[in-house]
């Protein structure tokens, strides 16, 4: 057996459905999600176009499998808020860290090309831009990471003394969402250090202890 058939081996052994999410996260990122038909993501995966139906019976299936499969994997902006390795008020300022500089995504290959592809902004306010219906399937999922964002930010407050943790947990998550797509758009993974130095004169002000 030639080595790039071992090498390849492991990745043409992998579950129909891993696949399909890796291969619609790449094109998702990198084309947009109404730019990505569902023949293309089954060529990109590769499987069938019977697997990919039998799995995602329509293109929302995908897209918000998609999305549950960043939350799940901690591959979101707001995954940093739950790590109880870092100190709540550190996890809130984590926020605003450069942002990687391609969409997160399932498949390890991908991985290696996240310092080199343009910077990526929030995957939620993303797949909500391109789903503007506020009814639909998609933008109702958005709309559900993006209030939990916000309930997970003033819980953190919370612990830490703030007497008004909802207000101040609204004003935040808008400096985040912002940063992240200014980064975006501007192509500046280290845009965030502007809301960074906001979101600290914010936290100074309104919890016991700080200045």
């Amino acid at each position: 057996m030639s080595t790039t058939t071992a090498a390849a081996s492991p990745r043409r052994g992998r579950g129909g459905r891993e696949r399909v999410l890796a291969a619609a996260a790449r094109l998702f990122a990198t084309q947009g999600i109404n730019a990505t038909g569902m023949e293309q993501v089954a060529e990109e995966a590769p499987v069938s176009k019977r697997t990919l139906y039998a799995h995602f019976r329509t293109k929302n299936d995908l897209v918000i499998a998609h999305l549950q499969s960043l939350v799940t994997s901690g591959a979101t902006l707001e995954s940093v808020l739950t790590r109880e390795d870092i100190p709540p008020r550190e996890r809130i300022l984590k926020l605003f860290d450069p942002s990687p500089a391609t969409a997160p995504t399932a498949d390890a290959d991908a991985e290696a090309e996240a310092d080199t592809g343009p910077v990526r902004g929030c995957p939620f306010i993303d797949a909500a831009v391109e789903f503007p219906d506020p009814d639909s399937a998609v933008h109702s999922y958005a709309r559900e990471q993006k209030l939990r964002m916000v309930e997970l930010i003033a819980a953190l407050l919370a612990e830490l003394g703030c007497r008004e943790p909802v207000a101040l947990a609204e004003q935040l998550a808008i400096l985040a969402d912002g940063a992240a797509s200014r980064a975006m758009v501007l192509c500046d993974a280290d845009y965030g250090r502007h809301a960074r130095a906001a979101a600290e004169v914010l936290l100074g002000q309104a919890l016991p202890g700080t200045d």
